[in-house]
């Protein structure tokens, strides 16, 4: 183990977590198994060896599965607010780890330790949302046409959801799909991230002693690892009626016609190309903080990243050098250390798109503003740090179009009213989040607009990254259109049913058919 993961308690934490030098990556719960190839998680903060967690073979996907079907057909009738008791205690065993699995969600992914903390306080409080919303799976009654008869629809737990999820949130977005299913009466087959295996591993850890302690059967949280070979047991899979995916738009359309091929279900959460838009009315303090740290939170790496600032010409020079001024301040270096602002990208795969981006912006005819570069040197000894770097640019570049995964800022300027704005804002693929600093009402009603902003999380004076889970996440268009966690997204993981009671001793036929025997 790094010198940095002894300093920062690393070694404890996975202590703490129940991790190992070498960890099954397969499991319906309190049963671990596959053996033979592994992967290897190296830390992006040190470069160094975190651990290896073994890959899931064919036959061992069968065992799950098999555990997981059969498991459903116990928790689908139990009532539903005996199953929020269980995300209850699940939330319970969160805040209890809440300290060792932040650090390791710091320390495997490479986001700083604050946002680490962060990421488990959501997991957390989508289970206490979960529990309320445990007592509320309602449907509506509606009034028959034929009298004597009743009329209303109810939801029922689909069966066996499929997660794959990606490595920039490691252990949240999997909390908000599953802690929703749970609560519905599905059971869950998850698939981390190939690059966070161990994030995976310790919540799986978590969730079999809660469902051990309260006797309810293996395979309600199922685990298993591995690269797309992996996933396509799940998207191909039949009796797997619902894939939930998150990843890279590219990744979501594989999946989105493969699970269509068999007529299931997706809910695809995809890639961001995320504009600020800053009118003449803008407050420049606000705009700053909400475009630094969109733009360089997770070092670039929330699907909700600040891409584009779309500046109106009369604030142009003034918000320019205010965002400038402010990058001068930031502090690169290891997450776990709470004085610096911005960590390691995941990889090297993530520098070279990084390095890629800024040598393509300039051959589009951009303007490098704040220079970027990849660190070097000690305490950057991972080659995964790199400088946030600011482009100026024009919305029509294909580097601008392109989502890249890192701290890459394009200024744009805009000039006229917000509807010009709004064109450059809606003038991508990507329908994700949305932001728009003004003080003036008429230009924010306007953002809100059914003719504003095309993506499915619109802000005003506040910035694109983050979102509370009492609202619904997701975006449109090439994001993929799923929505997850807050609102009554607890729908797609269920099955919606019809039901017409007839109380009388007549059968009246709908439309005043008559059909006399």
């Amino acid at each position: 183990m790094s010198t940095v993961a002894t300093s920062f308690g690393i070694e404890e934490a996975l202590k703490q977590l129940g991790l190992e030098a070498v960890n099954k990556g397969t499991s319906t719960g309190s049963q671990w198994f596959s053996e033979g190839e592994t992967i290897a998680s190296h830390s992006p903060v040190d470069g160094k060896l975190i651990g290896k967690v073994t890959v899931t073979s064919k036959e061992d996907y069968e065992k799950v599965m098999t555990k997981a079907t059969e498991a459903f057909k116990t928790w689908r009738v139990k009532p539903a607010p005996l199953r929020g008791e269980v995300v209850r205690q699940f939330g319970d065993e969160l805040r209890r780890l809440k300290e060792p699995l932040g650090k390791l969600v710091s320390y495997e992914m490479g986001k700083s330790y604050q946002e680490g903390l962060g990421e488990v306080q959501e997991m957390i409080d989508i289970c206490d949302f979960a529990v309320g919303l445990s007592r509320q799976l309602h449907g509506l009654t509606m009034h028959s046409e034929r009298p004597g008869h009743r009329m209303y629809e109810q939801y029922h737990p689909m069966g066996v959801v499929g997660i794959i999820s990606a490595f920039n949130f490691p252990v949240a977005v999997w909390a908000w799909n599953t802690a929703l299913a749970w609560i519905c009466g599905d059971v869950c087959v998850w698939k981390p991230s190939e690059k966070t295996p161990l994030c995976g591993v310790a919540c799986q850890k978590i969730a079999a002693r809660v469902f051990a302690a309260n006797d309810l059967p293996e395979g309600i949280s199922c685990l298993v690892n591995g690269d797309y070979k992996v996933g396509e047991y799940l998207t191909t899979d039949k009796r797997v009626p619902l894939i939930s995916a998150t990843g890279s738009t590219r990744m979501g359309k594989i999946v989105g016609r493969t699970v269509g091929e068999r007529l299931g279900k997706s809910l695809l959460e995809l890639g961001g190309n995320n504009a600020i838009i800053v009118t003449p009315d803008a407050d420049v303090k606000m705009t700053v903080i909400g475009a630094v740290f969109g733009a360089v939170g997770t070092a670039g790496q929330r699907c909700t990243s600040t891409r584009r600032l779309i500046i109106h010409e009369s604030m142009y020079d003034t918000v320019k050098k205010a965002v400038v001024d402010a990058y001068k301040q930031l502090r690169i270096g290891n997450p776990l250390d709470e004085n610096n602002h911005v960590g390691p990208l995941i990889d090297k795969d993530a520098v070279s798109n990084y390095e890629n981006a800024l040598t393509k912006v300039v051959e589009e005819g951009g303007n490098i503003v704040v220079e970027g570069g990849v660190l070097s040197g000690e305490g950057y000894e991972s080659g995964c740090y790199v400088k946030p770097a600011i482009a100026e640019a024009e919305n029509s570049f294909k580097i601008v179009q392109h989502e890249t995964f890192a701290p890459v800022l394009y200024l744009i300027k805009y000039s006229g009213d917000v509807e010009n704005a709004l064109d450059i804002q809606n003038g991508v693929a990507q329908g994700l989040s949305s932001a728009i600093m003004t003080n003036n009402l008429r230009e924010a009603e306007r953002f809100l607009s059914v003719a504003g902003s095309d993506c499915g999380i619109a802000n005003v004076n506040i910035g694109t990254s983050g979102a509370e889970i009492g609202g619904a996440f997701g975006g449109e268009k090439d994001t993929g259109g799923g929505r997850e966690s807050g609102s009554d997204a607890w729908k797609i993981y269920m099955r919606r049913q019809t039901n017409t009671i007839n109380y009388t001793t007549e059968l009246p036929l709908a439309q005043g058919i008559k059909f006399d025997l």
